[in-house]
């Protein structure tokens, strides 16, 4: 039977093609609106926070490492030593042609104690570096710009501490194009962040079930990815917030 060779050129041929690298962000240059949604001005973003390409193996071990920590253990279940009863010897050791016992607390007994069953001391802590977990943050406001999910504004404060007035600035933001469902998404719809609120704007907004506003220097993976859009107030200081992390 007639066998054939195969070459160092057909098996080149015959492999499977490499998937292409994640391109990186062109156009740097982004708009800064102020808090009535006008465009007051231009700036370039950092690449090496916002030109990152998409790096989802990072994000994902990053992003179940950090839910993992946040479990809590609530089932637990007794072993033979924390059940009741069981003190006696249910019968003698020889002499009854019965199987030999010591406790009716065993794992094979009815009522006796679970073997190997869930606790409540299990720690489920998963450990991060915190430059990799800086790294998915600078991964994820890449992709968010990209995907043109960032609005930047140089200040932001409402005048009274009230729901109706937050909302009112929101839907002025709103107006910005391509954003307007930053006022109309009922569910996660922004991430509000800037490296200081002031107390009207937190009492504000801490009302409006759709959005979350939280201090920069508090920023983590988990809240950039619930939320869609992502509001970044005084971009120049949020930048330097956000390079004290990698340092």
């Amino acid at each position: 039977m007639a066998t054939t060779k195969t070459t160092k050129a057909s098996a080149a041929k015959t492999k499977a093609p490499k998937a292409p690298k994640p391109a990186k962000i062109q156009n740097l240059d982004v708009s800064i609106y102020n808090q009535d949604g006008k465009s007051v001005s231009t700036f370039k973003a950092p690449e090496h926070i916002f030109g990152i390409p998409w790096n989802a193996d990072l994000v994902h071990q990053v992003v179940t490492s950090m839910r993992s920590s946040a479990r809590g253990p609530v089932a637990h279940a007794k072993d033979r030593g924390e059940v009741r009863g069981g003190g006696k010897k249910p019968w003698k050791q020889k002499g009854t042609g019965r199987a030999r016992h010591g406790s009716t607390r065993s794992p094979i007994w009815v009522g006796g104690g679970v073997a190997h069953g869930p606790r409540n001391d299990k720690s489920y802590d998963r450990k991060v570096n915190r430059k990799m977990k800086a790294k998915a943050i600078y991964t994820i406001l890449s992709q968010k710009l990209r995907d043109g999910e960032i609005l930047f504004v140089n200040s932001f404060d409402i005048a009274e501490a009230k729901t109706k007035s937050a909302k009112a600035a929101l839907e002025k933001l709103g107006s910005v194009s391509g954003y307007e469902m930053l006022s109309k998404r009922r569910n996660n719809a922004a991430l509000v962040t800037s490296p200081a609120h002031t107390l009207n704007t937190k009492r504000g907004f801490r009302n409006m079930g759709n959005l979350e506003i939280m201090d920069l220097a508090n920023i983590n993976p988990l809240a950039l990815l619930q939320y869609k859009y992502l509001v970044m107030i005084s971009p120049e200081d949020s930048i330097k917030t956000l390079e004290a992390k990698m340092k």
